[in-house]
């Protein structure tokens, strides 16, 4: 896939609680698949999609990351130079609700400044076992000004609609200049259709030149 052609390259990084879904999120995204059985995620797991918007085609790499403690340095290390971060919280489990704060704090004080950050309420196909309301969700996503999704990675319930909302909001801005693209920590960078065509653009300045020149 890195070989296809692509105008922008995003940096995702998907963190929260070990047990929250954050491994199906990406594989029902990425690959329209999921997993019941339960394998906790030993440091990062990656994956990548490509998706036109707009007339111009985005790569998203997005970096799914261990929740457990032993492992919070090393997923501190992915905070960095990313474009976009999903705090995920299992629905039904008030402890990884609880410890929200804690992740977005984390994306806070090591991501990037202009990072954009999505508070995730997953599992809500298990309404019966719920254990965290939507009206709290959306209280804490309010209280820390970010936007606020529940989904179902199993019944695939608003997983697209996270990514392409985060996704329209990130063009927003690349088109309104609000990234500095030259900030190699922005979590953005452009792709090969971008520098061809930057190439192109730095020939016929060249030529230009020389003909004033002349």
């Amino acid at each position: 896939m890195s070989s296809k052609k692509f105008d922008y390259s995003l940096k995702y990084i998907i963190v929260g609680e070990a047990g929250v879904g954050k491994s199906n999120l990406l594989l029902r995204y990425v690959y329209d698949s999921f997993k019941e059985d339960y394998q906790l995620t030993i440091g990062v797991e990656f994956g990548e999609k490509l998706v036109k918007y707009n007339n111009k085609t985005y790569k998203i790499q997005i970096w799914d990351t261990a929740g457990q403690e032993q492992f919070r340095s090393i997923t501190r290390a992915y905070f960095k130079s990313s474009i976009c971060s999903f705090v995920v919280y299992d629905i039904t489990n008030r402890e990884t609700f609880e410890n929200v704060k804690h992740w977005v704090e984390d994306c806070m004080n090591y991501m990037p400044k202009n990072v954009l950050i999505f508070l995730v309420g997953n599992k809500s196909d298990l309404e019966e076992q719920r254990k965290i309301s939507k009206d709290e969700g959306e209280e804490l996503a309010d209280s820390f000004g970010l936007s606020f999704f529940e989904t179902s990675a199993k019944n695939n319930v608003n997983v697209n609609s996270i990514f392409g909302k985060s996704l329209e909001e990130i063009v927003k801005r690349i088109d309104s200049n609000y990234y500095d693209l030259n900030d190699e920590s922005c979590g953005i960078k452009r792709g090969n259709i971008n520098n061809k065509n930057a190439k192109l653009n730095n020939n016929k300045n060249d030529k230009n030149k020389k003909k004033r020149f002349c």
